[in-house]
């Protein structure tokens, strides 16, 4: 995720105030400053319970093409429906808000847009263009949907030289057929095959949610096939319902398994 420097507090004089565990205005600020930018951020869309803690943290995740998806994911807050045209403006305000809050490490994630017939390949190109045009020094990792396949959009991206390339799993694969009805798990594990063959000095990395109903032999497996199709980097985190309309929690998993988890991940062959 992007970190967000420390700035001057607002109004120059004004306390801290700490509500819930939370740096209230730390939190006021983060946010303002992406709005000032017209910036979509997944934590906002994606109605992430955790965005509180982040923001406050001066943590956020850029959101790009708009924030209506062309997929509905039963886990997912981000709305469904027919999206807007592509803001050809974008990718300039993005590299404005890196240059703006010094980040070294930005974050581009997008909604799924199966409209575009490069699902919105050249709108990424053109936001790490202009942050590298903008602020050189950043690094870029771009968390990309599935391109319904497509090779020659996610060469296109490729080619862009993106610091690290990101596709989610994000469930085993029992759970794709209820969860992610239009996504595939051959096609994501594909996609991650094709993008080390083509930049292998590329790291592909994914990220895993957990307490959907896989088991944990189904989670081990879905690592080991992450690993066989050359991901290298890995995250998994407790899946947290956005709303009463979503997918239920079946369980929680508690620290120990996640120090388990990441024992096995480690002995696999992840980063």
């Amino acid at each position: 995720m992007a970190q967000i420097p420390d700035h001057r507090r607002a109004g120059g004089h004004k306390p801290h105030i700490r509500l819930g565990g939370f740096d209230r205005s730390a939190y006021k600020r983060t946010r303002s400053l992406l709005e000032e930018n017209r910036i979509c951020t997944v934590c906002m869309e994606a109605n992430c319970p955790n965005r509180y803690e982040c923001f406050a943290s001066k943590t956020a995740t850029f959101m790009i093409l708009g924030d209506c998806c062309t997929r509905n994911c039963r886990y997912c807050n981000v709305t469904s429906r027919k999206p807007l045209p592509v803001d050809p403006d974008e990718p300039r305000r993005i590299a404005q808000a890196v240059k703006s809050l010094d980040l070294s490490h930005a974050v581009i994630t997008c909604v799924t847009r199966d409209d575009l017939a490069d699902g919105g390949a050249d709108h990424f190109v053109s936001v790490i263009q202009a942050i590298r045009s903008t602020r050189p020094a950043c690094g870029i990792e771009v968390l990309i949907s599935d391109l319904q396949g497509n090779q020659e959009a996610l060469a296109h991206i490729l080619n862009a030289q993106p610091n690290i390339l990101n596709h989610n799993i994000e469930v085993v694969e029992r759970l794709f057929p209820g969860l992610r009805p239009q996504g595939s798990y051959q096609r994501s594990l594909q996609l991650m095959e094709r993008a080390h063959a083509l930049a292998p000095d590329i790291p592909v990395k994914s990220g895993l949610m957990v307490g959907l109903g896989e088991t944990d032999d189904e989670v081990v497996q879905t690592l080991q096939d992450l690993r066989k199709n050359h991901c290298s980097l890995l995250t998994v985190g407790q899946y947290l319902r956005p709303t009463d309309q979503h997918a239920p929690i079946e369980r929680m998993l508690d620290q120990d398994w996640f120090d388990t988890l990441r024992r096995t991940a480690l002995e696999l062959g992840f980063s």
